[in-house]
C-alpha cells in the first residue's frame, strides 16, 4: 500500500510500511494497529490524537515530528531514533522504549508509567508534567532536562543524572535514590524535602 500523505479517521491494520520515507505526511485521529513502520523515516510528520496498537517504529527515525495526544500500546520503538520531536500528551503503555535515541524535543504531559527507561539519554528533554511513576530510569541520563512538576512516585533513578536538570514541584523523595547524581540546587531540593533547613549563604 502507498503511504498517504494526509489521512482522517482512517483504520489502517497490519499495513508493511517497512522502510518507507512519509516525509511530512499528516495524520488526525487515526488507528494503526499492527502497522511496521520498522526503518520509516519522517521529517515534519504530525500524528494527531492518533491510535497505535502493536505495530513496530523498529529502527526507525524521526525529525521534527509531532506525535500529539497519540495512544501507543504494545508498541515498540527499539533503536528508533526521536530528533527534535513533539510528543505532547501522549500515553505509553506497554511499550519497548529501549534503546532509543533522543535529541531534544518535547514530552510535555506524556504518561509513560512503568516503562523502562534505563539507559537511555534524555538530557535537555522537556519533560515537565510528565508521569514516570513505576518506570524504571536506572542510569538514565536527565542532564539539563525539564522536569517540573513530573511525577516520579516509586520510579527508580539508581545512578541516574539529574545534573541540571530543573526539578520544581518534583517530590523527589517519592522515588527511590541510590547514587543519584544531583547538582546542588537538586540535593538542597532533597535535603528540604526531608526536612532539613538548608542554608546556602555560607
Amino acid at each position: 500500500m502507498t503511504v498517504p500523505q494526509e489521512a482522517s479517521g482512517e483504520h489502517f491494520r497490519g499495513e508493511d510500511w517497512y522502510g518507507d520515507d512519509l516525509g511530512a505526511a499528516r495524520f488526525v485521529e487515526c488507528t494503526f494497529t499492527d502497522v511496521d513502520l520498522s526503518e520509516a523515516s519522517t521529517a515534519g510528520a504530525v500524528f494527531e490524537r492518533c491510535t497505535f496498537h502493536g505495530g513496530r517504529f523498529n529502527a526507525s527515525t524521526h525529525t521534527a515530528t509531532a506525535f500529539v495526544g497519540c495512544d501507543f500500546r504494545r508498541t515498540s520503538f527499539f533503536d528508533a531514533t526521536l530528533d527534535g520531536c513533539k510528543l505532547v500528551g501522549s500515553t505509553f503503555a506497554e511499550c519497548v522504549l529501549r534503546p532509543v535515541t533522543v535529541t531534544g524535543g518535547s514530552w510535555l504531559g506524556v504518561t509513560v508509567r512503568g516503562a523502562n527507561l534505563s539507559r537511555v539519554d534524555l538530557s535537555g528533554v522537556d519533560l515537565r508534567e510528565a508521569d514516570l511513576s513505576l518506570s524504571d530510569l536506572t542510569l538514565t541520563v536527565l542532564r539539563g532536562a525539564r522536569l517540573d512538576r513530573a511525577l516520579l512516585r516509586e520510579a527508580t533513578l539508581d545512578r541516574a543524572d539529574l545534573r541540571g536538570a530543573s526539578l520544581d514541584g518534583v517530590d523527589l523523595s517519592a522515588a527511590s535514590l541510590k547514587k543519584t547524581r544531583l547538582d546542588l540546587a537538586g540535593a538542597v531540593l532533597l535535603a528540604e524535602l526531608h526536612g532539613a533547613d538548608v542554608d546556602t549563604s555560607t
